[in-house]
């Protein structure tokens, strides 16, 4: 068993495990942290804990420093510069001519790298833009395309269920969604019922597949034969959260059944 820290780089964005190097940090902590793009500020999301070193995917790197106020101070700067290096990319963006709409901008904490993220729906030659920045910012520059759904992510908002966007609140990674999944969960395949906020299928789809598979296997096809109390029927319809499908009988109409039904 290994100590380790849940640090994340941004309030409610995704949280990766850290040494916390001897120190004693609690949820909530502001820190100076080590990472493969430098030295960054960071945010403790919880409690030291510990975890089996083997389920471990990479080394840990290390918690440096919790924030002094000197580093908070740095950070705010970092900030403030940063959003303002996002107003003259925007500037050159559009001098440029480029189709692209830049989120946002983001200085590593000793400021040897600035970062780009933009959204595009094409490959974007930016070379020249980038050197423009260089020159004016006297740094490394990295411009970095991200998709819509990480924008939506950033800004948040409501989905048609009524509650805020899943990859606001807990949604740490995107992974596939295919349509086959509105299939197999019985959605009908309407734009306004299976795609997000972002114009992209519903994250929920992927993370809820696995229980509608599950379930997916207790209930007779659409159309087969089945014998029911009031005789034999096709099925016609399923409702697979409820645990009923209803069979059209002959003579009688539709027919209800509950898969828990014994008999």
């Amino acid at each position: 068993m290994v100590d380790v820290v849940s640090i994340s780089f941004k309030n409610g964005n995704k949280s990766y495990f850290f040494s916390p190097n001897g120190l004693k940090l609690k949820k909530g902590m502001n820190v100076v942290v080590e990472t493969e793009r430098g030295i960054q500020f960071a945010y403790v999301d919880d409690d030291i804990s510990q975890i089996e070193e083997k389920k471990l995917t990479s080394p840990l790197k290390s918690v440096i420093r919790i924030a002094t106020k000197d580093d908070k101070y740095q950070n705010e700067k970092n900030l403030e510069y940063a959003e303002k290096a996002k107003v003259k990319c925007e500037e050159l963006v559009k001098k440029e001519g480029l189709d692209m709409k830049i989120i946002d901008a983001m200085y590593t904490f000793d400021r040897s790298q600035l970062v780009f993220r933009f959204l595009a729906d094409n490959r974007i030659d930016f070379r020249n833009l980038a050197k423009d920045l260089a020159s004016i910012y006297k740094t490394r520059i990295e411009l970095r395309q991200v998709g819509v759904r990480d924008k939506a992510k950033e800004v948040g908002g409501i989905g048609s269920c009524g509650r805020k966007f899943c990859c606001s609140m807990f949604l740490h990674d995107f992974d596939s969604v295919s349509i086959n999944m509105a299939k197999d969960q019985g959605i009908a395949l309407n734009p306004n019922k299976i795609n997000g906020a972002c114009g992209r299928l519903l994250c929920c789809l992927k993370f809820e597949n696995d229980n509608y598979k599950d379930l997916k296997g207790k209930f007779p096809k659409i159309g087969a034969k089945v014998k029911t109390k009031e005789g034999e029927g096709a099925v016609v319809s399923i409702n697979m959260l409820k645990g009923i499908y209803v069979v059209y009988v002959q003579n009688v109409g539709p027919v209800e059944v509950n898969i828990n039904d014994k008999d």
